[in-house]
């Protein structure tokens, strides 16, 4: 985090093209793994709430791409194929594919789930490439939430400091919703599994 406030910094002076690098590092975050809050709470500071909402919409829609061209092909994959003989972990895909884009949406709305880590086990699971992109559309207000949250800090060195955004109603809300959109998603994700473990059983 130390070397990433400087950089972060330096964007702002970067004119035009300080979007479009904000938009390449955080591509370069959502396929290495590392974490997007601080680089989406940073874009508030840097460049206001919505623009900021929208390059980082922009930057995680295009990580999320990466990360599917990336895994996708996995998922039929020799080794995956070992991994998933067990029946348990092929109801479990088979009910993420099956119910689609909703209970995608629906984790996606969840901020319990890293936005980075969800891209790897969606794509992993098989999803088709379109209901992946739709779904994405459920980040939207974790991101204008935390975009938000930067704007009222200001400050990305303060933020990479370790100062926590303030947390109002609007945070506890979202989290409300969220621990309530993974609570269905669970249940539909489990109710579907449990029927294709069923349907294997009587086969």
């Amino acid at each position: 985090m130390d070397w990433l406030a400087p950089v972060l910094l330096r964007l702002a002076k970067l004119g035009p093209w300080g979007p479009v690098v904000f938009i390449a590092l955080y591509v370069v975050a959502a396929v290495t793994l590392a974490p997007a809050f601080f680089l989406t709470v940073a874009a508030g500071a840097l460049f206001g709430v919505w623009k900021g909402s929208l390059i980082v919409f922009v930057g995680a829609s295009l990580g999320a791409s990466a990360v599917y061209a990336v895994a996708a092909p996995l998922a039929q994959s020799r080794w995956l194929a070992r991994v998933t003989r067990d029946p348990r972990v092929t109801a479990v895909r088979s009910a993420v594919r099956g119910e689609g884009v909703w209970v995608m949406f629906l984790l996606r709305l969840s901020p319990l789930v890293p936005f980075n880590l969800l891209n790897y086990a969606l794509a992993l699971s098989g999803v088709r490439y379109r209901d992946f992109v739709i779904a994405l559309v459920g980040m939207i207000p974790a991101i204008v939430m935390y975009a938000y949250y930067g704007k009222v800090v200001g400050d990305v060195a303060v933020l990479a400091a370790g100062v926590s955004p303030p947390k109002d109603v609007a945070y506890y809300v979202l989290m409300a919703v969220g621990l309530v959109a993974t609570v269905v998603a669970t249940t539909l994700i489990a109710r579907s599994a449990r029927q294709a473990i069923e349907r294997q059983r009587g086969q």
